[in-house]
C-alpha cells in the first residue's frame, strides 16, 4: 500500500467505515463494519439452493450471485439506520470473502460459458491421461498416487474438458467466485492470494501460481493464461467501476481492497494469529485451524491454505458436510422446532438447544462417526451411528451429532499440535453453529478447554474488515488490528464430571471407530460403488 493509498485525516479515521460483502454457500451479506471491529449494519439474502442436473452434482449461474450481490448492497443502503448516519458516505473502501473451490468459465469478452460448479459439487472425471512417467515415479515413490489420481478426478478442469470440451475450449479465464465479483466490480481480472484454494496450478508453500515445471500443470488442462493475477491480502486489487457502482450503491472509484476466503477471514475475524489459539467453525464445513508462520502441513502432503495474514499459512483440519448435517436433521426430523419456532417467534436453534439438555452428554452410549463426505485422507468413508438401544430418541440422535462432530475435531486439534509442535491452549468457535450454548459447552467438555464466542457472529466479514483496516493504514499489523477489532463475548468452561466421560468415550469408543469400520467401508463402497 503506497502513503497515497492510506487516509490522511486522523481525526476523520475515526468514523471511516469498511463495507465487507460475504458470499457464503447458503447467503450472501453485506456488512458495514467500523474501525474498533463493531458491526454497524447487515444486509442479507439467503441465496437459492444450487441445482443438480445429475446426482452429486451442485451448480447455479453465475450471474445469480452477481445479481444477488447488487441486491444485498442496495437493501443495505435503504436502511433507515444506514440512511440517518450517512453510512454510505463514510465508507472507505470495500472488499468481498466468498466461500471456497467454486469455480467459473469466462469466455473473451468476460461473459459466463456455463453454470458455476459449486465448492460441494461430488462429480468425479474419467481416467486421466497418464501423466509423464518420472512423475508417476515420484508419486509411487512417495506413497501418495491415489490421493494424486483423487486430485485430478476432483478437479473441474478435467471434467470440464472430458465432458464439455466446447465449453472448455472457449474458456478465456478460469476463476473462482472471489475472481469472478472482483472482475464484475472493478474490470480486473485479479484475485486474492488468500483466496485461492482447490483444484488449481498452485504452489501452497510459495503462495503463488506453481513454476512451468511443477506437477501440477501436467495434471490439469489449465494454461497460465487462464488465471488472474494474484493480489496479497491487504492490497489493493482495483477501483469500483461505473457500471458496478450502478448495480451495487458503491461509491465510483471507491477501492476494492483484497482479503481471503471465508475460512481464513474467520480465523482472522475470530482473533487466532498464534498456533496456539485454534479458530473453530461450526460451519456448512466443520474445521479447526491454527494460524501459522511457517509451513505446516495439516496431513502428510496436504497443504496448509493461504492465511489471511500475507505471507503466512493456515493449517486446516476439515470435516466435509460439518454443520450441514445438523441442517440435515432439522429437515428430516426438527419440523416440529421449526414450525413451533415460528408460532413463538424464537430461534429454531434454541428449541434444538432444548432437545439437546433432554439429553445427558454421552447421548446414552449413542456414537456418531461424522463422515458424511469423505476427505482426502479417508476417501472409502462413510457415516455411522452405533449403540442404538430402546432408550434413544431423535434427541439422542441430535446430541450425537453435536458430540460427533467435537470429537472428529478433538481429533484434529491433537493432530494439529504434533505437525505444528506447539500445544493448544484456547478455542474461538464461530460459524452458523456458534450461536447454540449447548453445542459450545459440549465443546468445552470434549476438548477440556475453555471455549471462547467472538462478539460478532459475522466471524469471515470482520476478518475480511481487518484486511482493509490494515491494509489501508489505520492499523500498523496484524496483532495490533485484532487487538483492537476482535474480543470475546461470552466463554464456556469445561465441566470436570463430562470431561471425564467424554475423555473415556473419545479414547475407548471414537478413536477406535474408524479402523475397526473400514474394511466395511471398502467392501459397501465394491458392493455399491458409494461413495465413489
Amino acid at each position: 500500500m503506497t502513503e497515497s493509498d492510506k487516509p490522511q485525516n486522523t481525526e476523520k479515521q475515526t468514523s471511516d467505515l469498511m463495507l465487507t460483502i460475504d458470499n457464503g454457500t447458503q447467503s450472501v451479506r453485506a456488512l458495514l463494519f467500523d474501525l474498533k471491529g463493531n458491526l454497524l449494519a447487515r444486509s442479507r439474502i439467503e441465496l437459492e439452493a444450487y441445482f443438480s442436473k445429475n446426482p452429486g452434482w451442485a451448480e447455479q449461474n453465475a450471474d445469480y450471485f452477481w445479481q444477488m450481490l447488487g441486491q444485498c448492497c442496495q437493501q443495505l443502503w435503504q436502511q433507515n439506520e444506514v440512511i440517518e448516519n450517512g453510512y454510505r458516505d463514510r465508507v472507505t473502501a470495500v472488499t468481498v470473502t466468498t466461500q471456497r473451490g467454486t469455480v467459473i468459465n469466462l469466455d473473451k469478452h468476460g461473459e459466463a460459458l456455463r453454470p458455476a460448479i459449486l465448492w460441494l459439487d461430488q462429480r468425479l472425471c474419467q481416467q486421466n491421461k497418464a501423466m509423464p512417467w518420472y512423475w508417476r515415479t515420484a508419486f509411487s515413490l512417495i506413497g501418495q498416487s491415489k490421493v494424486i489420481e483423487y486430485f485430478r478426478r476432483k478437479s473441474q478442469a478435467n471434467w470440464l474438458e472430458q465432458h464439455e470440451p466446447n465449453v472448455w475450449g472457449n474458456t478465456d479465464k478460469f476463476l473462482l467466485l472471489s475472481g469472478f465479483l472482483t472482475y464484475r466490480l472493478t474490470g480486473q481480472f485479479k484475485d486474492s492470494i488468500g483466496s485461492i484454494v482447490g483444484y488449481f496450478p498452485f504452489d501452497y508453500k510459495k503462495q503463488n501460481w506453481a513454476k512451468a515445471w511443477d506437477w501440477k500443470w501436467h495434471a490439469l488442462p489449465v494454461k497460465r493464461s487462464m488465471l488472474p493475477s494474484l493480489v496479497k491480502p491487504g492490497d489493493v486489487l482495483g477501483e469500483i467501476t461505473c457500471d458496478a457502482a450502478t448495480h451495487t450503491g458503491i461509491k465510483v472509484g471507491t477501492k476494492l481492497i483484497a482479503s481471503a476466503s471465508d475460512k481464513a477471514c474467520e480465523v482472522l475475524g475470530s482473533g487466532c494469529i498464534q498456533p496456539d489459539t485454534a479458530s473453530l467453525s461450526y460451519g456448512t464445513t466443520a474445521t479447526i485451524n491454527t494460524n501459522n508462520t511457517k509451513y505446516v502441513e495439516p496431513h502428510s502432503f496436504i497443504p496448509p491454505y493461504p492465511s489471511a495474514i500475507p505471507e503466512q499459512y493456515s493449517s486446516e483440519v476439515m470435516i466435509y458436510r460439518g454443520f450441514w448435517m445438523v441442517n440435515w436433521f432439522k429437515q428430516e426430523f426438527g419440523q416440529n422446532e421449526v414450525e413451533k419456532a415460528q408460532t413463538l417467534g424464537v430461534s429454531a436453534e434454541s428449541l434444538f438447544d432444548q432437545l439437546v439438555a433432554q439429553v445427558p452428554p454421552g447421548s446414552m452410549g449413542l456414537m456418531l462417526q461424522p463422515y458424511w463426505s469423505p476427505g482426502l485422507k479417508n476417501l472409502e468413508a462413510k457415516g455411522a451411528i452405533i449403540g442404538f438401544g430402546d432408550v434413544h430418541t431423535r434427541a439422542h440422535i441430535y446430541r450425537s451429532i453435536l458430540e460427533g462432530l467435537a470429537y472428529a475435531l478433538r481429533e484434529g486439534k491433537e493432530n494439529l499440535e504434533k505437525r505444528q509442535k506447539c500445544k493448544i491452549t484456547k478455542l474461538m468457535v464461530s460459524g452458523g453453529g456458534s450461536q447454540s450454548d449447548a453445542a459450545l459447552q459440549l465443546t468445552a467438555d470434549i476438548f477440556n478447554l475453555p471455549v471462547h464466542r467472538p462478539h460478532t457472529f459475522e466471524a469471515s466479514g470482520l476478518g475480511a474488515a481487518i484486511n482493509v483496516a490494515v491494509g489501508l493504514g489505520y492499523y500498523d499489523n496484524y496483532r495490533q488490528a485484532t487487538s483492537a477489532m476482535t474480543r470475546t463475548e461470552q466463554t464456556f468452561t469445561p465441566n470436570p464430571a463430562n470431561v471425564k466421560l467424554y475423555n473415556q468415550l473419545y479414547k475407548q469408543v471414537y478413536l477406535k471407530m474408524y479402523q475397526q469400520l473400514k474394511p466395511i467401508y471398502q467392501n459397501i463402497k465394491k458392493i455399491t460403488g458409494y461413495p465413489d
